[in-house]
């Protein structure tokens, strides 16, 4: 089947679930939280010429600075031999907003909590306020980040582009024998908030590496149903997907310490800290990959996750595959959203790359139209021409530790 033919396949699935959950009323009824115009209009003249400025990216010749008022976040990245050099380096990418609020949180929070069921005095209120806090800060773009690596290498970072956020490569010393994490530390004013310590992992051109998917097959979200990702977002606890975090210990004691994971997610960016404190608590230690869309949107992080997705998971494979095309790779993901087909199409444009694939066949959420994506015909057109050796689907976890097994045994 000629790829163009499974995009559009995966494209119909997409739609179909969300015209029968219901997403286009619920981000029409959502509208209202979209904030960019409304925060676009109140800027100061200052910070509308950076806005413009923004548009440049790495060309930009004006920039600011971090001032004492921002909040600054540092991502935890993996570093990679450069393949002509041999040098260190890694992708670095920091995101600059304002501290204040953009003054429609309490908006925000009113039409979440409406959508959800949640009356004002509900416990759960101060929660909803606080996570809807990262859809609203006003992004500050055509800022420059200091940063020193080890507290004693200075980096620049930035400018950032149009939604805050910067990208930048950069080459990196040496590490200790054994050493794996290295940190980076924002130097920046007194009163800057945020994350502002990252960690760099090192990882040599050979062995094994993960790549998961975050939404649904280690963290409950419940991608199928715009009411579910409300709230499992804003309100509910992070919970795990169960024995997903027993099988990741296991496959790190396999492949050993010195493998880099990478969490793929559709979400954006401005679940990062949500996401990394859940990595923190229940997972291995990797980068987390988010998408750079739907700043301050409430309307935006439904569209995030449901649409799309194939072709945003596929091109940072890519990505990764740049930076460590020797690895051994094993791709875990789940049936709500379009991991099979992603991980189809990357196993076919690298059958070296790819040892594993591990899809969670999500039987655990009440959700239309799941079931046609639990269909072995949908998995059996996804994975057309990756031997079967390879890709597995599975309800129970505990099924995949044989197979992970007996893949890094074989390989050995």
């Amino acid at each position: 089947m000629a790829p163009n033919h499974r995009r559009r396949s995966t494209l119909e699935m997409q739609k179909r679930t969300r015209k029968e959950r219901g997403f286009d009323k619920t981000e029409s009824d959502l509208s209202s939280t979209d904030f960019s115009t409304a925060i676009s209009a109140k800027l100061s003249a200052s910070d509308k010429f950076y806005d413009a400025l923004s548009y440049l990216g790495k060309k930009n010749p004006f920039s600011r600075t971090v001032t004492s008022q921002d909040t600054v976040w540092l991502l935890d990245n993996t570093a990679y031999r450069n393949r002509t050099s041999g040098k260190w380096e890694a992708e670095y990418v920091a995101a600059v907003f304002s501290q204040h609020s953009s003054g429609v949180i309490s908006d925000a929070v009113s039409m979440i909590a409406k959508q959800i069921g949640l009356h004002e005095r509900d416990p759960n209120w101060p929660t909803v306020e606080e996570r809807t806090k990262l859809f609203t800060q006003t992004i500050k773009p055509a800022t420059t980040v200091k940063a020193l690596y080890r507290n004693t290498v200075p980096l620049k970072l930035g400018p950032g582009g149009r939604h805050g956020i910067s990208s930048d490569i950069k080459k990196l010393p040496g590490i200790e024998n054994g050493e794996l994490l290295v940190p980076t530390f924002a130097d920046v004013p007194k009163g800057v908030n945020g994350i502002l310590e990252m960690r760099t992992f090192y990882a040599e051109p050979e062995g094994w590496a993960v790549i998961s998917d975050v939404d649904d097959t280690i963290k409950i979200t419940q991608t199928s149903d715009p009411i579910g990702i409300l709230r499992t977002t804003f309100v509910d606890a992070p919970s795990v997907c169960p024995g997903m975090p027993e099988l990741y210990w296991h496959i790190q004691s396999v492949i050993n310490d010195a493998s880099p994971w990478f969490y793929l997610s559709a979400s954006p960016y401005n679940l990062y800290p949500f996401l990394r404190d859940f990595r923190e608590a229940y997972y291995p230690h990797g980068t987390i990959i988010l998408r750079d869309s739907s700043w301050m949107s409430i309307p935006g992080l439904l569209s995030s996750l449901t649409l799309g997705t194939e072709e945003y998971k596929v091109d940072r494979m890519e990505k990764i595959h740049s930076w460590l095309p020797r690895r051994k790779m094993i791709l875990i993901g789940d049936s709500t959203q379009s991991d099979p087909e992603a991980y189809g199409e990357i196993y076919r444009t690298y059958p070296d790359w790819v040892k594993v694939i591990l899809i969670r066949k999500v039987e655990d959420i009440a959700a239309i139209g799941i079931d046609a994506k639990n269909q072995p015909e949908r998995f059996e057109e996804a994975f057309e021409g990756v031997p079967k050796d390879v890709w597995h689907v599975f309800t129970d976890p505990a099924e995949c530790t044989k197979i992970v097994d007996n893949a890094v045994a074989s390989a050995s």
